[in-house]
C-alpha cells in the first residue's frame, strides 16, 4: 500500500504540474502556427484489420477526415474471415493495381494491393494472416513516407490529433523518433460518419469503469513517465514512429502479444546500445475514440492479453533491468514494470485472499483491516478526481459537473467489484506465460456508428 500511495502520488504531482503549464495555451492557434512545418513531414496511417467489418468504415472515413497536409492511408487486411475486404472495397471503390513493395521486415506474403477511384491517398494491401504485429511490418514495407501512425481498426481519430500528436517530433528537430496520444472510450457516443459528436458519459457501469481507468492511465502515469523519458507504453491504438528508426530496430515483433510495449523497450534498448540521444514522448491532446469491451467474457480476454503482452516483453529484454548501461530506463522504469506494473496483481490478490482466509480462521485485525480498506477507497477516488481534473484542463472531453461526480462515485465501488476481477485476469496471464499460450481469444465487436453504413458512392454524388 506504501509503495502504490508513494508511486501514483509522485505521477499525479508531476503529470498536474505539467499538464498546469498548457492549461491557458490556445491550442487551435499553436497547430497553425506549425502548419508550415508538417508539410516536411508527410506521414503514413496504417490500419491493421482483422474481423473489423463493424467498425472499419468508420475508421477509416475519420481518417480521410484529418487535417495534416500531407497523408497516405494504408488498410492491412490481415486474412479477415468476415467480409472486411468486401465492405472497404465496396465503399470505397478500391480497384487492384500492380505495386512493387521493398520487403525492410519480415512479414507474411502479400497477396494483391488496392487502390481506390475516389481517394487516390487511400490503399489497401491484403495478405496472409500473420496477427497485428505482422500487418503492421507489411504495412511499414508498403509506407511511403518517413513517419507512420498506427491507429486500430476500431478507432475514431479527432481532427486534429495528427497534427498535436505530431508536435513533439517537429518542435524537438528529429529528438522525438515515437510519440502516443490519448485514448477514449466511444461506447453509447453520438458517432457518425467517423466523427464523434456528442461526448455524454454512457450509463452501463462496466464502461464507466473502464472511463475512470482510462483516464488515470492516461493523464497520470503516461504524462509523469514521458516527462523522464522512462516510458515504456504507448497505446497502439494510436502512435507515431520515424520509420527509419523502426525499421533498424526490427520492426514490430511477432513473438509476443503486446506488440505496441514490445516495440518501445525494442527501439530503447536500441538506442542504449548504440547511444543515440533520442526520446518517446506521450502527447495528452490529441484523442482517439476506441471501442471498449461491453461484456465481462470480452474485458477479461484483453486484460489478460494486455498483462501476457507486459511479462512477455519484461522477461524477453530483463536484462536491462538495473542495468546501469540503460541508464533511467534499466534503473527506473524496468523496476517500477517489474514490481507495481507485472508482480502488484499477485501480491495485491494475495492481500485479498489472506484477508478471506484469515476471516474465517478468526485471525482478522477487523480495525487494521478497515482502515486499510478506507484508505484504500479514499485515494482510489482521489486519484480519479484528479485524474479527471486534469483531463477537463487538457482535452475536456466530458465537461460538466454532473459528469465529474458520476465518475468519482462509480470510482467509489471499484475496491468492490471490478479490481479483484482484474487482478483474477491479469494473474490468468502468468498461467498463459508459463504454459506458452499465444492465442489472443475471440474479441467481438458491436461497432460505434449508430447509423448503417451507408455506399460511399451515394455520399460523393450528394
Amino acid at each position: 500500500m506504501l509503495v502504490i500511495i508513494t508511486t501514483y502520488t509522485g505521477m499525479l504531482i508531476f503529470a498536474f504540474v505539467e499538464l498546469r503549464k498548457q492549461y491557458k495555451l490556445d491550442k487551435n492557434a499553436s497547430d497553425d502556427d506549425y502548419i508550415d512545418a508538417f508539410y516536411y513531414k508527410p506521414l503514413s496511417v496504417i490500419i491493421p484489420a482483422y474481423n473489423e467489418e463493424v467498425g472499419i468504415v468508420d475508421s477509416v472515413r475519420s481518417a480521410l477526415n484529418l487535417k495534416y497536409p500531407q497523408t497516405e492511408l494504408i488498410i492491412v487486411n490481415d486474412g479477415s474471415k468476415d467480409r472486411t475486404q468486401e465492405v472497404v472495397i465496396e465503399q470505397f471503390q478500391m480497384k487492384k493495381i500492380p505495386k512493387v513493395i521493398k520487403k525492410q521486415i519480415r512479414c507474411k506474403p502479400i497477396l494483391q494491393v488496392y487502390q481506390s477511384e475516389i481517394h487516390h491517398n487511400l490503399y489497401l494491401i491484403e495478405k496472409e494472416n500473420g496477427g497485428k504485429a505482422d500487418a503492421l511490418n507489411a504495412g511499414i514495407n508498403f509506407a511511403r513516407y518517413p513517419y507512420f501512425c498506427s491507429i486500430d481498426g476500431d478507432s475514431i481519430l479527432d481532427e486534429k490529433s495528427l497534427l498535436r500528436v505530431m508536435k513533439p517530433i517537429i518542435m524537438s528537430n528529429e529528438e522525438v523518433i515515437a510519440a502516443g496520444g490519448n485514448v477514449r472510450i466511444a461506447n453509447g457516443l453520438d458517432v457518425h460518419w467517423g466523427s464523434v459528436y456528442q461526448k455524454d458519459l454512457p450509463d452501463r457501469p462496466l464502461i464507466l469503469m473502464q472511463i475512470i481507468e482510462y483516464t488515470r492511465a492516461f493523464m497520470m502515469g503516461r504524462i509523469s513517465l514521458a516527462k523522464f523519458n522512462l516510458i515504456l507504453v504507448i497505446s497502439g491504438a494510436f502512435s507515431v514512429f520515424a520509420k527509419k528508426w523502426v525499421v533498424e530496430a526490427g520492426g514490430y515483433s511477432v513473438q509476443t502479444i503486446g506488440e505496441d510495449m514490445e516495440l518501445i523497450v525494442k527501439l530503447h534498448r536500441f538506442l542504449y546500445d548504440n547511444k543515440l540521444n533520442k526520446r518517446i514522448e506521450f502527447v495528452p491532446d490529441p484523442v482517439c475514440w476506441t471501442e471498449a469491451p461491453e461484456t465481462f467474457s470480452v474485458l477479461r480476454k484483453q486484460r489478460r492479453r494486455w498483462h501476457q503482452g507486459l511479462i512477455e516483453s519484461l522477461l524477453k529484454h530483463k536484462k536491462m533491468t538495473l542495468n546501469p548501461r540503460y541508464g533511467k530506463i534499466g534503473m527506473i522504469s524496468f523496476p517500477y514494470f517489474w514490481v507495481v506494473e507485472c508482480f502488484g496483481p499477485l501480491i495485491e490478490l494475495g492481500g485479498y485472499i489472506y484477508i478471506v482466509v484469515a476471516f474465517f480462521l478468526g485471525k482478522l485485525y477487523f480495525e487494521f483491516a478497515i482502515m486499510l480498506a478506507l484508505l484504500f477507497i479514499l485515494y482510489g477516488s482521489v486519484l480519479s478526481a484528479f485524474a479527471i481534473l486534469m483531463e477537463t484542463w487538457s482535452v475536456n472531453v466530458y465537461a460538466g459537473i454532473r459528469n465529474f461526480f458520476r465518475l468519482i462515485i462509480v470510482s467509489l465501488t471499484e475496491v468492490f467489484w471490478f479490481r479483484p476481477l482484474t487482478l483474477v485476469w491479469r494473474c490468468e496471464a502468468f498461467i498463459h506465460v508459463i504454459l506458452g499460450r499465444k492465442s489472443w481469444g475471440s474479441m467481438d465487436r458491436v461497432g460505434l456508428s449508430k447509423k448503417p453504413a451507408q455506399d460511399e458512392r451515394s455520399n460523393q454524388s450528394k
